[in-house]
């Protein structure tokens, strides 16, 4: 099929019986039976009264459940709202009520947080719907059972509304105005051919993150949309995403440095059991990624090893390895249907080779900030929009990250950036994680901790933690290294990578005022 129709509904109609979804744990699903799902969810959540226009939330794993619930929103003109599972119950409350949902879908697993947010939310037991067994929940099976397989009448395009991580105050959702025509005159896959990802092609897309992330259900919806099937996995391990790289000859992927960091841990045997060569594009992002992480990645899985840099809000900057070889640690240069800019705290735009805050502008349409204009103003130069983070454009037009601009430590009268120290802290055999943030000091202002989660088989303790500060001491300068250490069972990341630094540095703070 050299020319597929444009959307997953029209090829499920013109292949009904093409492969198109290896659900967790191996069970294949063809086009035409996603494609029903799909089309009587869209009658079920019309029948529990949702109109165009209407949200509805979903609390669920990796699984065809959340695909079929974006497969239904974006023909119905329904705003969808992925929440992450890791939250609890008064987190997804505020969503939930935030949205205006009018019906949520979740799952046994996560159904205690779920239904405690539903009941703080206000949201009738009738309108919640649970895969699994779940208190004050409607089978998953009541929303799809005697409504009709086929297309829903006045089909119109829907969009995702996800909502920011929270890392620095209450997640606010990013609502983009539907476009009010059907989904078949967009072209739905066209993101992938930002990173030169074509149609159908042989490939295959394996989803190794949580599918609430807005890359990651972004990637695996347009790989879905241009024809290409999807392994799902619910729940990483870098042995079994080997594995079913191997298995389903996997072509791309979306990832974050985390999971490139504990790839290359495996041991050489494992590695070399299994066959990558298939992979064609490694795209990483959500965090940044320390260059020897990036090098080693490179050495082992050649040139599809490819880095973007983007917000939930929009995007960004793209860099393939061979970009990346020339420039290293560069994020890569503007998309095609993006413009990049610095400009410093007084709103002037800098010009190359100068340090300030990194603004973006997509040429596909605004957004803004659901119940906060006040939040979409501030973050705003123009038509321009920050999510915060501190870089430099070159004179040929490649980004530079140094960090964002909340994490920067300030000692001294002295700007440091983490992720420097980050890195370093990451060559250490010892550290499996690590995080650098800025702590009260009565004379400087502020001093440099470093918090790391050891590596298995190291022991947490002063002996452990002399020898990594001698380790920076011999690859940092003298005002980035950290002053000390402690230590972590586990770093508070979420599983696409980014990390939760406030929740490590807000205890240190208690009883001080930021210099920030």
């Amino acid at each position: 099929m050299n020319q597929p129709p444009n959307g997953f509904w029209a090829q499920a109609a013109a292949d009904p019986d093409r492969t198109v979804l290896v659900a967790p744990g191996g069970e294949e699903w063809s086009a035409g039976r996603l494609h029903a799902d799909a089309n009587r969810m869209v009658h079920g959540l019309r029948a529990a009264g949702m109109r165009e226009g209407d949200a509805f939330a979903v609390v669920l794993p990796n699984g065809t459940e959340l695909l079929t619930a974006h497969l239904a929103a974006a023909q119905a003109g329904f705003y969808l709202v992925p929440v992450n599972h890791h939250l609890v119950g008064p987190e997804i409350a505020w969503i939930v009520a935030d949205s205006g949902a009018r019906v949520l879908i979740t799952h046994e697993r996560f159904a205690t947080a779920a239904t405690a947010a539903a009941d703080e939310a206000g949201l009738p037991e009738s309108h919640r719907y649970a895969v699994g067994t779940a208190p004050g929940c409607r089978p998953y099976a009541d929303l799809l059972d005697g409504h009709p397989a086929a297309p829903p009448e006045g089909r119109t395009l829907g969009w995702v509304m996800n909502y920011t991580s929270g890392t620095t105050g209450r997640p606010r959702g990013i609502r983009r105005p539907l476009p009010g025509k059907p989904p078949e005159e967009t072209y739905l896959g066209g993101f992938l051919g930002i990173f030169g990802i074509r149609p159908f092609d042989d490939n295959v897309h394996i989803v190794c993150s949580p599918l609430y992330h807005t890359a990651v259900l972004q990637f695996a919806s347009a790989a879905l949309h241009i024809g290409h099937p999807l392994v799902l996995m619910d729940g990483w391990a870098p042995e079994e995403m080997l594995r079913l790289i191997d298995t389903h000859r996997c072509t791309h992927t979306h990832m974050v440095p985390t999971q490139f960091h504990r790839l290359l841990a495996l041991p050489d045997e494992v590695k070399a059991r299994y066959d990558v060569s298939s992979m064609r594009h490694a795209i990483h992002g959500a965090a940044p990624c320390p260059d020897h992480v990036k090098r080693a990645m490179i050495d082992w899985w050649g040139s599809c090893v490819e880095e973007y840099y983007a917000a939930s809000e929009g995007g960004g900057a793209f860099a393939t390895a061979e970009d990346w070889l020339k420039k290293p640690g560069t994020v890569g240069k503007a998309w095609p249907i993006s413009e990049l800019a610095v400009f410093d705290d007084e709103g002037n735009q800098l010009p190359a080779g100068q340090l300030g805050t990194v603004y973006m502008k997509m040429s596909t349409g605004g957004f803004s900030y659901h119940k906060d204009e006040a939040k979409t103003r501030k973050y705003r130069i123009g038509d321009f929009f920050t999510v915060g983070d501190l870089g430099v454009l070159d004179a040929d037009g490649y980004l530079f990250l140094r960090d964002r601009k909340i994490d920067m430590i300030i000692a001294g009268g002295v700007n440091i950036y983490p992720a420097e120290i980050e890195s370093a802290l990451l060559t250490h055999p010892a550290v499996a994680d690590a995080a650098a943030f800025g702590i009260p000091h009565a004379d400087r202002g502020e001093e440099v901790k470093a918090v790391v989660e050891p590596a298995e088989g190291y022991e947490p303790g002063d002996a452990l933690a002399a020898e990594i500060l001698a380790h920076c001491g011999e690859r940092l300068a003298g005002y980035k290294r950290p002053r000390s250490v402690d230590f972590v069972t586990a770093m508070p990341r979420d599983p696409n990578g980014k990390l939760y630094k406030r929740r490590l540095r807000e205890p240190y703070w208690e009883g001080h005022r930021r210099p920030l």
